[in-house]
């Protein structure tokens, strides 16, 4: 939890980092998007380089490719078991 990934959306262009959080945690206009939300569940397992897909609110598709993974708790020895 806390993943925080660099985007880039594939009809636009516009880069854009996205935090991944708890549902009780998410500010979408500050970039923090529920892993339970269309888009955070479409982050969970992707790497750089792979491209997620999802519907938004409205009814329409979205798609980004991951450009980076700027920060990963694990990566960084929290959460270690």
């Amino acid at each position: 939890m806390y993943s925080r990934v660099l985007l880039q959306d594939a009809r636009t262009g516009q880069r854009k980092t996205l935090t991944l959080c708890y549902p009780a945690d998410a500010e979408p206009a500050a970039g923090f998007v529920s892993v339970l939300s269309p888009v955070g569940s479409a982050l969970l397992g992707l790497r750089v380089g792979s491209s997620a897909r999802w519907s938004t609110p409205a009814g329409g598709e979205k798609a980004a490719e991951v450009l980076a993974i700027l920060f990963q708790p694990e990566s960084s020895g929290d959460y270690a078991i």
